[in-house]
């Protein structure tokens, strides 16, 4: 196989860890040998302890080899060139509980130089895919752990990596959190991503990988596809329509004379709590329950599916152009300023005049002289001639006769 089409390979890979004075306190991996090749799900299984976390960590440079060869991209996994094109989902979600899900996946945005309205879209695009746009503006210390996974999902996501590499991706996550993992990693291995899973639910990577291999105490004890592994060559199952008893006896009469075996069992399929799980999940959203916690996923994320960015604009012009214009000119008639402003001026100063103040005083203009015509009650001479004194610091009527009849 070309050079090119390996992205991890691992050739006696050893590693120990030693006390102070460098003494062998345990070997985690014990000179293992595997490939991860491009466009795969690779799948690295095994018991606690058994060695899969130091050998992600080796590969991400988090720790250096005690022996034996691993190249990334080619390269010493130390090298910072490398790291740009991975994207990593640690075992333990750690991120800082004071941010939002949206400052959280712009700080990550901003650490592999991404610029401000490429964060903003891929922001928008990761929470509606994992299912998190509702509580967008939450802090993280609110999340639960299923919450909080999702949410390290899509961070790992941000820059768009070549390998991801995924450790117990589904822990926390509720079983339509964990269909929803599977079928985005398998969506992206159909579109090119490298993925290495990691995981103790055997389920999950017998759903999803191409290859796996098998770790205890170290090594490698299998290797090989889904198929190879999982094949049983001791049982044949057919599968179809439900028998009567009678049929069910002929079949086993004959498989007693023909073949000398008898029927091990005969059941009646079910289907799986996965399937009845997402299915009552499911009639309930289209019930429009309220729910407070992360919602199913949308689309993948668009920056994913290796579109081409021009033709993204394009489609992005072609719905701005078609849009319905909206007209703001007004089609009424326009009124000449003499027509129009006299009354609208007239009206305010009639609901100004007419308005009682707050402090229980007569309306203004209430102390007007009663002949004055109707048509100039809004005019300012209906004005309170005692109020306009006070605003101007001269003494008011009342008070000229008050002094008068002192004098």
């Amino acid at each position: 196989m070309a050079e090119s089409e390996l992205i991890v390979e691992a050739a006696g890979l050893e590693k120990t860890f030693t006390d102070f004075w460098m003494r062998a306190r345990a070997r985690a991996v014990d000179g293992i040998d595997f490939e991860i090749r491009r466009h795969e799900i690779f799948g690295l299984l095994g018991p606690n302890g058994s060695g899969k976390s130091t050998t992600i960590k080796m590969i991400l440079g988090l720790l250096r080899k005690s022996r034996g060869r691993l190249l990334v991209f080619g390269r010493d996994p130390s090298d910072t060139a490398v790291k740009a094109k991975i994207g990593y989902l640690p075992e333990e979600t750690y991120l800082y509980r004071f941010l939002n899900p949206v400052e959280t996946l712009d700080y990550y945005g901003k650490l592999f130089g991404l610029d401000r309205r490429t964060r903003r879209r891929r922001t928008d695009e990761l929470l509606d895919m994992v299912g998190l746009t509702q509580v967008a503006h939450r802090p993280m210390g609110e999340f639960s752990k299923g919450m909080a996974r999702r949410l390290g999902l899509a961070q790992a996501l941000v820059n768009d990596p070549e390998l991801l590499i995924l450790d117990e991706p589904t822990s926390g996550l509720d079983p339509l959190g964990t269909k929803q993992v599977k079928d985005l990693l398998l969506e992206l291995g159909r579109r090119g991503k490298t993925i290495l899973l990691s995981s103790h639910l055997l389920a999950d990577v017998e759903d999803v990988c191409h290859r796996m291999v098998i770790l205890y105490g170290g090594r490698v004890r299998a290797e090989g596809t889904g198929e190879q592994l999982l094949a049983d060559t001791t049982h044949t199952v057919l599968r179809t329509r439900r028998l009567k008893h009678e049929t069910v006896q002929a079949i086993d009469a004959l498989l007693h004379e023909r073949e000398g075996i008898a029927l091990e069992s005969v059941q009646a399929p079910r289907q799986t709590l996965e399937a009845l799980f997402l299915e009552i999940v499911e009639k309930a959203r289209l019930e429009q329950l309220e729910t407070s916690g992360a919602r199913s996923g949308g689309n993948i994320a668009s920056f994913l599916r290796e579109e081409n960015e021009a033709g993204s604009g394009a489609a992005l012009v072609d719905a701005l152009v078609s849009a319905p214009q909206v007209s703001t000119v007004s089609t009424a008639p326009k009124a000449s300023p003499t027509t129009a402003s006299a009354p609208v001026q007239d009206s305010v100063l009639r609901e100004l005049l007419q308005q009682p103040a707050s402090s229980g005083a007569k309306p203004l203009g209430s102390d007007a002289p009663k002949s004055v015509p109707a048509t100039q009650a809004g005019s300012p001479a209906n004005v309170d001639q005692s109020l306009i004194d006070g605003l101007l610091g001269a003494p008011s009527a009342s008070d000229r006769r008050d002094g008068a009849r002192d004098a």
